[in-house]
């Protein structure tokens, strides 16, 4: 496919209402659904009034942690950049399930019309500073002793994720110190040149991607992915850090909407269990010549600087 013909399809999708982005047909060929257990934690789903912008999810009995375990924090991007905080509210409860403390961009209930896409003009707002935004407030709440997340936060331990614009958006914030580790899912950076570029999305560009300081994942939807093509030079490109890219071949809607995150819920939690939690279970998943997404014949994998 062409670049620039790659870059306008994208941008397309990247801008596409939440009802669409993530409910598109899969490829006639891809895997059975996969119905992924819950974490032990039941999850609390809630927009705080200390950050209405934001909704966050989290073990609902916050008693189960403290200083011996914390939740680590997920800052999330959504599909189309939407500031919809309930757009992938399957996959983020898994996630919390684990338990994290998974922001995501958006109010749990927005008003009408702040979840669809807003239009690709160079007036646009780009909202990249949203998942920081997040990360923020976790720290604030950390540290007040009248919040109910008092001294159960790692603010130590932060990803950054989101899926096709909120991917963008995720790379855009990927070199703040405080990154732990970003998951980029059916996305990559937009080409610097042609007719549609990623400026009026995120201020995430090619350049971004050698500011990079921490270990970042890819998790895209194979060859049918309208994002594959951007994602594949963004591995290409990514020298001076360790990144891991799994393809599964789901197109560019991903397996969000499966029970517990179908398969991307599954390698979602084992990646932030690995580098957010320090799990060697979790890093036998993606560690070795014989790593368990590499022996998985639904997955294809590639990686450079780990082993």
């Amino acid at each position: 496919m062409p670049r620039a013909l790659s870059g306008l399809l994208l941008t397309c999708c990247l801008l596409m209402p939440a009802a669409a982005f993530g409910q598109g047909a899969p490829p006639a060929d891809a895997p059975p659904p996969r119905a992924t257990p819950r974490g032990p934690y039941p999850v609390t789903v809630e927009s705080y009034p200390t950050l209405a912008t934001h909704t966050a999810y989290h073990p609902t009995d916050l008693a189960a942690f403290g200083p011996s375990k914390r939740l680590p924090i997920v800052s999330w991007g959504n599909g189309a950049c939407v500031r919809n905080g309930s757009a992938f509210a399957e996959f983020l409860t898994q996630i919390a399930s684990h338990g994290y403390l998974a922001i995501a961009i958006g109010a749990k209930n927005p008003p009408p019309g702040t979840g669809a896409a807003l239009p690709p003009t160079e007036a646009r707002p780009i909202d990249d500073h949203m998942l920081l935004d997040g990360v923020d407030w976790a720290t604030r709440q950390n540290a007040d002793r009248s919040s109910p997340f008092y001294g159960k936060i790692d603010v130590s331990k932060v990803a950054v994720m989101g899926q096709s614009c909120g991917g963008l958006q995720a790379i855009a914030v990927s070199p703040d110190p405080r990154v732990t580790t970003s998951v980029i899912m059916n996305s990559g950076v937009l080409p610097a040149t042609g007719p549609v570029r990623g400026a009026t999305l995120s201020n995430a560009t090619k350049d971004t991607l050698a500011k990079l300081h921490a270990p970042i994942a890819y998790v895209i939807g194979g060859p049918t992915d309208i994002a594959y093509p951007n994602a594949e030079d963004d591995f290409s490109r990514i020298t001076a850090v360790p990144v891991f890219k799994a393809n599964l071949n789901v197109g560019h809607g991903g397996t969000y909407r499966q029970p517990g995150g179908g398969w991307f819920g599954e390698v979602a939690v084992r990646w932030l269990d690995w580098k957010l939690k320090g799990s060697a279970d979790a890093a036998r998943w993606f560690t070795g010549s014989d790593c368990r997404l590499c022996t998985e014949p639904a997955w294809s994998v590639q990686k450079k600087g780990m082993k």
